[in-house]
């Protein structure tokens, strides 16, 4: 049984989400990935405690609840992140996807991928896309494609690499 419920974000999901990129950081270092978000945890860098008080307050931010308890983060969007290339159509671009690692394996990020093609459909909008990013083992690249996303353009911010996805809905 799915016990999933997504709701709307608000301001005060703000330590939510810090404590779900504090435990991001710490298990990518674990399995050698530092390079995808450093080895700090968020909730100690000023500037990324900002960042991530303006992503609570986003009005497409979504929080995915599993028997009551947050699991995992969505931030959706008619605009896509400035890093990214532009399309030519209208797009819902996923510029938030992170799960809490106490959840994993319970299909939360999956759960929140069907929110994002869902809202999608609802607002009329054939194209979805994520970026995320392309480094490491290869493993969150293939997870989109799990999801259905077929990887499109690559893109550098710095010396960061990011690959983006998109999946057609319509």
């Amino acid at each position: 049984m799915d016990n999933t419920v997504i709701r709307s974000g608000d301001s005060g999901d703000a330590d939510t989400l810090l404590g779900f990129f504090d435990e991001a950081v710490e298990w990518l270092v674990a399995r050698g990935s530092a390079k995808q978000w450093g080895t700090e945890p968020w909730s100690r860098v000023p500037k990324r405690v900002e960042r991530v008080k303006g992503m609570a307050a986003d009005p497409g931010l979504r929080i995915a609840m599993v028997d009551g308890e947050p699991a995992g983060a969505l931030i959706v969007s008619e605009e896509h992140d400035p890093h990214v290339p532009p399309v030519n159509e209208r797009e819902l671009y996923v510029r938030l996807l992170i799960t809490s690692r106490r959840f994993t394996g319970r299909r939360v990020g999956g759960r929140l991928v069907e929110y994002a093609l869902d809202e999608a459909r609802r607002r009329g909008i054939d194209l979805v896309r994520v970026d995320c990013w392309a480094g490491g083992d290869g493993a969150l690249q293939r997870y989109y494609e799990s999801q259905g996303f077929k990887p499109t353009v690559r893109f550098h911010v710095e010396d960061w690499v990011g690959q983006v996805f998109e999946q057609r809905v319509g």
